[in-house]
């Protein structure tokens, strides 16, 4: 597999697949731009070694063809003035195609000059792109002389940009972009060669999209926290009384059986021992801090960990030398509920910080919380992948990983 730090883009027009899948708000002005910035280290590495970019991406979900409100043109000054500020000594200017796969794009490609930008109209305008269609995987990649895919976040969907379009492209052209390099060895890093102990912190609504992960990370973790909406299944198989709080009941068994696997596999697995029980889901509800034993009432729900939780969960988290953490600890959206989840936060960035422990974060909810509570720089990684990161941790194999690593 060809290592993207070590080749040289001079005169080569490079295919880049990324992910700007950004927020538009009624205006069609980006409301996040993480996506964007994530990959400009790519684009200036390929740009200031002599280069072109031709840029693919998707944006929502069009229905039938193509549509104003999901043109990736919206984009096209926001990308304009993120390479402007690099102060790249080429200058880039950014063009657009306003189709993938027209004439209009094989002409524009043809006379793209080295150090310039193509963005090409989303891909999901045709149904081709999410089908995995060979035909058209093959003819977008006719446009560049070289595939790079630094799109992680699409990394575990089969689509013809993610994951047909490399088996056009030989070896020693096609690779990681900087980003996709970066997400797929931190992953490695903790799935594959954790330094113990190792810690998972799991959270989030419910049981049942995170059983993967927590089936595979009971070979892997030494400690698995769980917080969050999805707790209280697990508290309830365990005889608790959980009030209103939110339940799979159709997975009570389920919980029960991976108690049972942690306990017999000597991972510690670890549960709130009290909530932050409220009578409404709202800010303004009446809350309290109910403990396990005493049962949260019939009429209350719990809405995060409460005090002896947030103790039990930081001490593990201090002593760890690897922590994955994927999931809030309660509605951490709300003020009064947010504070389960702000500690652990601030725990794993101390134990990142002054115990040396390497953190990876991923997971919309947990990055949105690093960087609502400011701590995103005081962690190891911070995935941009979502899906695609909770997927490897399942243990599944990533079909946009896979392609490029396929010799």
């Amino acid at each position: 597999m060809q290592t993207f730090s070590e080749y040289n883009f001079h005169n080569q027009k490079a295919l880049v697949r990324v992910d700007f899948n950004v927020p538009l708000n009624k205006k069609f002005e980006i409301t996040d731009d993480t996506r964007m910035v994530a990959v400009i280290p790519t684009l200036k590495k390929i740009l200031t070694d002599g280069g072109s970019v031709i840029l693919m991406s998707h944006l929502g979900r069009p229905k039938d063809g193509s549509s104003a409100e999901f043109s990736l043109r919206h984009l096209l000054k926001h990308l304009q003035s993120l390479l402007d500020k690099e102060k790249i000594a080429c200058d880039p200017e950014v063009f657009f195609a306003s189709d993938c796969i027209s004439e209009e794009a094989i002409e524009k490609v043809k006379y793209l000059e080295n150090g310039s930008v193509l963005l090409l109209e989303n891909l999901r305008f045709y149904k081709e792109e999410e089908k995995g269609d060979e035909a058209f995987a093959k003819k977008i990649s006719q446009l560049g002389d070289v595939y790079v895919n630094d799109a992680f976040g699409t990394a575990h969907r089969a689509h013809a940009s993610t994951a047909i379009m490399a088996k056009y492209f030989s070896p020693e052209k096609k690779m990681f972009g900087a980003l996709m390099e970066a997400e797929v060895l931190n992953a490695e890093k903790v799935l594959l060669k954790s330094e113990k102990p190792f810690t998972a912190i799991i959270g989030g609504a419910k049981v049942s999209d995170k059983i993967l992960i927590l089936e595979n990370l009971l070979d892997r973790a030494n400690n698995i926290i769980v917080g969050g909406g999805m707790a209280y299944t697990f508290l309830k198989a365990m005889g608790y009384a959980i009030g209103k709080s939110l339940c799979e009941n159709d997975k009570i068994e389920l919980a029960k059986t991976l108690l049972e696997k942690a306990k017999q596999k000597g991972v510690t697995f670890l549960l709130p021992v009290d909530s932050i029980a409220a009578d409404n889901f709202s800010n303004d509800a009446v809350f309290k801090n109910v403990s396990n034993e005493e049962g949260i009432p019939d009429d209350y729900m719990g809405l995060d960990i409460g005090t002896k939780s947030i103790e039990l969960f930081t001490t593990t988290i201090l002593g760890s030398k690897t922590i994955l953490w994927n999931g809030p600890m309660g509605v951490f959206e709300m003020s009064n509920f947010q504070k389960g989840t702000r500690l652990v936060a601030e725990a794993v960035a101390e134990a990142t910080q002054k115990q040396r422990a390497f953190s990876l974060i991923g997971g919309g909810d947990s990055v949105a919380a690093i960087n609502q509570f400011r701590l995103s720089k005081h962690v190891s990684y911070i995935s941009t992948g979502g899906g695609a990161m909770l997927e490897f941790f399942e243990g599944k194999i990533l079909p946009g990983v896979a392609a490029i690593q396929k010799k």
